[in-house]
C-alpha cells in the first residue's frame, strides 16, 4: 500500500502575521494563494507527478517509472473547510469521489481562543457540505448539527496523538489485509495531525520534542511492504513554484 499524506493549502489563519487569536476564525477557508496551491497540486497529481521507482532497500538499485500522474484508489480528506476546498480541484482532476474522514481533522478541533476563553463550534453541517461539495462521500459522523461537539471546546494535543495512533493502526491493518500492494491512498489533512500521524506510523513517542514540518500542500509518501515500511519522501513541494510555497 502507498500512502500519500498531503497538507491543505494556505488558509486565512495560516496567512496571519503572528499567532494572535484576535483575527482568527474557527474553520478557516483557503486564501487566494491556497487555492492556487490546490490547483497546482491537482495538476501535479493528475499529470505531472513522477511515479517514484521501487527501490530495493538491500541493494539500493531501482528502476525509474517515468512521469504519468498518480492513480489513487482512495481520496480522503478532513471535514475542515480548508481541507475540503483543497480536495475539490484534486478530485476533479483525478475524476475521483472524495471521502470525508472525520478523525483526520486538525489538532484542537473547531474552536476559538478569545483572551483565554475557549469557545467550541460545530463545524460545517451535512447540508452545508452537500451543497458546496455534492460529490463528497459524507460519513454518518457529520450530521445536521455539524461534526465537532462544541462542548468539547479545544481538543488536547494528547487526544490528537491518540487519534493519530488509531488512524495509524487502521492504515497498517488495511495494508496487512492486502494480498498484494493494491491500495494507493491520498489523505488531505493538516500540519499538526500529519506530524502526529507520521510519529504514530513510525512508532515514535508522541511528543513535541521533534516536529515533522510540512508546507501548504506538501506531500509525504510512506509505503507499506509485507514486513516493513519505507519512507519515500517528506514535505515534497515539486508542484509549487517558489512564489507558491508557504
Amino acid at each position: 500500500m502507498e500512502l500519500y499524506i498531503i497538507r491543505h493549502g494556505q488558509s486565512t489563519n495560516n496567512a496571519l502575521p503572528d499567532d494572535s487569536q484576535a483575527t482568527r476564525v474557527n474553520d478557516a477557508p483557503l486564501t487566494d494563494l491556497g487555492k492556487r496551491q490546490a490547483e497546482a497540486l491537482a495538476t501535479y497529481l493528475a499529470t505531472g507527478a513522477s511515479r517514484d521507482p521501487w527501490t530495493n532497500p538491500n541493494t539500493g538499485y531501482s528502476q525509474p517509472l517515468g512521469s504519468q500522474g498518480i492513480k489513487f484508489t482512495h481520496l480522503y480528506c478532513s471535514p475542515m473547510y480548508r481541507a475540503m476546498q483543497t480536495t475539490f480541484p484534486v478530485a476533479d482532476a483525478l475524476g475521483m469521489q472524495p471521502e470525508i474522514w472525520v478523525d483526520v481533522h486538525e489538532n484542537g478541533g473547531v474552536y476559538l481562543d478569545e483572551a483565554g476563553k475557549i469557545t467550541g463550534f460545530p463545524g460545517r453541517t451535512r447540508a452545508q457540505i452537500a451543497q458546496e461539495f455534492p460529490n463528497y462521500v459524507i460519513p454518518d459522523g457529520v450530521t445536521e448539527s455539524g461534526w465537532w461537539n462544541p462542548q468539547t471546546g479545544m481538543e488536547s494535543i494528547s487526544a490528537c496523538y491518540g487519534r493519530a495512533i488509531k488512524i495509524a493502526a487502521e492504515l497498517k491493518r488495511r495494508a496487512q489485509d492486502q494480498a498484494e500492494k493494491s491500495e494507493r491512498i491520498a489523505l488531505i489533512t493538516h500540519g499538526t495531525f500529519t506530524d502526529a500521524l507520521i510519529k504514530a506510523l513510525l512508532n515514535q513517542l508522541p511528543n513535541r520534542s521533534v516536529y515533522y514540518l510540512h508546507y501548504n500542500t506538501a506531500i509525504t509518501r510512506i509505503d507499506f511492504e509485507k514486513d516493513h515500511m519505507i519512507v519515500r519522501y517528506l514535505n515534497r513541494v515539486d508542484h509549487l513554484s517558489p512564489d507558491l510555497i508557504s
